[in-house]
């Protein structure tokens, strides 16, 4: 192990392999920034380049670059304008978006920025270390504890609801699952639910159903309220408050510490990934935080940016861990770098570790260096980052609303798209309007899927539900769901009758 770590950290710090590090984070943090250009667009196009190298180690690092480059930058959309292109930066909206028309858009970007980092340099030096270890925990899970998994998601719903909107989040939960099922389901090859429309039957596009949820109602509230605009353009022109004091800086060291590690975790497991790290991170801190705290997520709080700003980065980390060491992708864009290094004539799975170390520790290595390129080049960027809040707001609603369009377009590649961004952007404003909480949906969306594929083969291969008591571990994870929605619900009554009673 250890010659093959020397050998890895040799071939890694070569020019030619630094300059690929620098190029593919240089390239992934701009794409990331861009609403609806996601790491899985920009990884497939630069496939054929990385082939063209010709080196499987150089060729990997360039792309692993653009992955967790994506991932760091995508948090920029998300805090300055409220269009998370890529599904693992929707939680950071939550909070980040906030402290934006608070005037702290500086403030937001460097705790973003910080807390990227913290994750995916304490996800890289885990990765060293357990490695082969998690690689065989990976294999312990099945389709019934994925299942499970995903049924924790989604009992989180109640760390994205206000106060007494648990009812209401949970309405939106359940459309956004009924959402996921427009299309070709998991255990017949049919269409379904698509009235007769084409360009539905492989459903609705994530990059179109997170900007009708976000960027069109944040820019029709623009356009509708003119006072709200002014305030918020005239505060968020400030670029100022870039600094985070020593009192945040000790509220989001714990929060950093645990999620990075409990990102790290989930981005082991294959099929879990960046999105269910960055939710999970969210509901988790939101759950543990104390009263006080806890009114503050969803209006502004730094412990709400922070944590999933490090479960994701952590995951995309752990995320190789199945890829190297099984051959398992753990989402669509490790799937795509699975194909990758297949084209290179590289076989991932338990012997490329003794096979082709180079390859493996190298990438791993390469990671760490990254993310302290990812630092340099994002930190001092930040106020020029933030600056795009004082073009006037005659110009930025047009900018985002061509950026939303274009990322909608492009996620499907037909114009259909475009009348259901529409006609979803309006109802999400209704909905807006009327208080629901529209995180959940997206959330539903999400998870929908991958629950449903699990269940599918869960019940296939024990013949009904029996997994559910059959295999202790899936037990265990559902009853930390019931807990998870239990526990909010039993919380704010006792506050609702204290309040009551004072």
């Amino acid at each position: 192990m250890i010659e093959g770590f020397l050998l890895g950290l040799y071939t890694a710090l070569s020019v030619k392999n630094m300059l690929m590090v620098i190029g593919g984070c240089i390239i992934g943090t701009f794409i990331g920034m861009l609403p609806g250009l996601g790491p899985m667009s920009i990884i497939a196009i630069m496939i054929p380049v990385a082939i063209s190298i010709g080196d499987p180690a150089a060729a990997l690092i360039l792309l692993a670059g653009v992955y967790y480059g994506a991932v760091f930058g995508g948090s920029t959309s998300s805090i300055l304008i409220n269009a998370p292109g890529v599904a693992s930066t929707v939680a950071t909206s939550f909070d980040g978006y906030p402290l934006t028309r608070q005037g702290k858009a500086g403030k937001a970007l460097t705790i973003a920025a910080i807390a990227s980092f913290a994750g995916g340099t304490v996800g890289a030096i885990l990765l060293v270390f357990f490695a082969p270890a998690l690689a065989s925990v990976a294999l312990l899970f099945h389709s019934s504890e994925y299942f499970a998994l995903m049924v924790v998601g989604l009992s989180a719903i109640a760390a994205f609801a206000g106060s007494g909107q648990v009812t209401k989040a949970l309405l939106m939960t359940i459309a956004g699952l009924a959402l996921a099922t427009v299309g070709e389901g998991a255990q017949f090859n049919m269409p379904r639910f698509t009235m007769g429309i084409m360009d539905l039957q492989s459903g609705i596009g994530f990059i179109t159903l997170a900007m009708a949820m976000f960027a069109i109602p944040e820019t029709l509230f623009l356009v509708l309220d003119p006072s709200r605009s002014g305030k918020a353009g005239d505060k968020q022109s400030e670029i100022s408050d870039l600094r985070i004091t020593k009192e945040e800086a000790k509220k989001i060291t714990p929060v950093i510490g645990r999620q990075s590690l409990q990102g790290f975790l989930i981005g082991v497991m294959p099929g879990a990934g960046a999105t269910i790290a960055s939710f999970l991170g969210y509901a988790v801190e939101r759950n543990i935080a104390p009263e006080d705290e806890r009114k503050e997520f969803g209006k502004g709080s730094v412990k709400g940016l922070a944590a999933p700003e490090s479960a994701n980065n952590a995951a995309c980390t752990g995320s190789f861990v199945p890829l190297l060491t099984l051959g398992i992708p753990g989402s669509g864009t490790t799937a795509i770098l699975l194909g990758a290094l297949i084209a290179l004539n590289v076989s991932p799975g338990p012997r490329l570790m003794q096979d082709q170390p180079e390859i493996f520790w190298s990438v791993i290595i390469s990671m760490y260096i990254g993310n302290v390129v990812l630092l340099i080049l994002n930190l001092p960027l930040i106020p020029y980052i933030a600056k795009v809040l004082t073009v006037p707001r005659t110009f930025l609603i047009p900018f985002i609303l061509f950026f939303t369009l274009m990322g909608a377009y492009i996620g499907q590649n037909n114009a259909t798209e475009l009348l259901f961004l529409v006609g979803l952007g309006v109802a999400a404003t209704i909905l807006r309007f009327a208080s629901f909480p529209l995180a959940p949906l997206l959330i539903g969306f999400i998870l929908g899927p991958m629950l449903e594929d699990n269940f599918s083969r869960a019940t296939q291969l024990y013949d009904g539900v029996s997994f559910i008591w059959e295999r202790p571990m899936t037990a265990v994870l559902l009853v930390v769901a019931v807990l998870l929605i239990v526990l909010p619900a039993m919380r704010s009554r006792k506050t609702a009758r204290t309040q009551a009673a004072g």
